[in-house]
């Protein structure tokens, strides 16, 4: 009986409740800066198209579009500063792409500010970003 009662004591005392993580705008600053490294980012060819009051975090729709012809867009990056893994997601586009141009669902933990990136194949990087508020916060399981 004492031995039981140990166990349970010892097992309780273990657990630990899950606990939210966010990164936060240091470490999608670090990311980018990993992504772009010395050159300098832009702004005005890209359009991130997000709702500025998102009333469910479980999916946000977004949609991302490159003012370039088609095939000169390299790769898109979405970041997110505060979902526990911020890069929502990567995209690569080939030489024989049609227009650069990505509509999805995203989840967002909470209220944010959500950054794209366009690297294109001339070694530019072009970038947009959306602050939005979060009503209903996901990704916290």
């Amino acid at each position: 009986m004492i031995a039981r009662r140990r166990f349970v004591l010892t097992a309780a005392a273990g657990t630990v409740l899950p606990v939210a993580a966010t990164a936060s705008h240091v470490q999608v600053a670090v990311l980018i800066r990993q992504l772009v490294g010395d050159a300098k980012l832009a702004e005005g060819r890209v359009k991130l198209d997000l709702p500025v009051l998102v009333e469910n975090g479980n999916t946000v729709g977004m949609t991302v579009s490159v003012d370039a012809p088609p095939g000169a867009v390299h790769s898109l990056h979405v970041y997110a500063e505060a979902n526990p893994l911020p890069e929502v997601c990567h995209i690569r586009f080939g030489p024989r792409a049609g227009v650069p141009r990505i509509q999805t669902r995203i989840r967002l933990a909470t209220s944010q500010t959500v950054t794209a990136i366009a690297q294109m194949h001339d070694g530019t990087f072009w970038q947009d970003s959306v602050e939005l508020l979060v009503t209903l916060a996901a990704c916290i399981d």
